[in-house]
């Protein structure tokens, strides 16, 4: 029997340029000043990369420099026998903020609510006080 999946689907405005946005998600460094917790790997198609103290792994799928991430994405509590998640996020440029959506499908059903707050809590509100700290540049 088949693992019972669902899809997430989110938007969040945060105010700074989309270059600073998407920088924020694929550089470790940058990465880890937002959420507090180390994250490592390089933005390169195959490459492996983790977030929150190794909480989030995954692996580059595709990568539009600026635009769009492609992930495979898990964390270490995925229930056995699910594939990881694909994880994609569209970075947009309006005005003087960036609006990203989120989708991210293969979901096991028992996390989705979980998850979906966990983006809110742990990625939209960071990175929105992260920037807002910030005096962003723009473009």
């Amino acid at each position: 029997m088949k693992p019972k999946t669902t899809v997430i689907r989110q938007k969040a405005i945060i105010p700074a340029a989309t270059s600073q946005v998407y920088e924020a998600f694929v550089d470790s460094k940058k990465h880890t000043e937002f959420t507090g917790s180390k994250a490592t790997g390089k933005p390169i198609v195959g490459n492996k990369f983790t977030a929150w103290d190794g909480y989030i792994m995954g692996k580059y799928i595709e990568i539009e420099k600026g635009k769009r991430l492609v992930q495979e994405w898990m964390t270490t509590d995925w229930p056995h026998g699910y594939a990881p998640s694909k994880l994609e996020l569209t970075f947009t440029d309006r005005g003087e903020d960036t609006e990203v959506a989120l989708l991210q499908h293969d979901i096991p059903v028992e996390q989705a609510d979980e998850l979906k707050q966990g983006w809110i809590d742990f990625y939209w509100e960071p990175l929105k006080n992260y920037f807002k700290k910030q005096k962003p540049l723009r473009k």
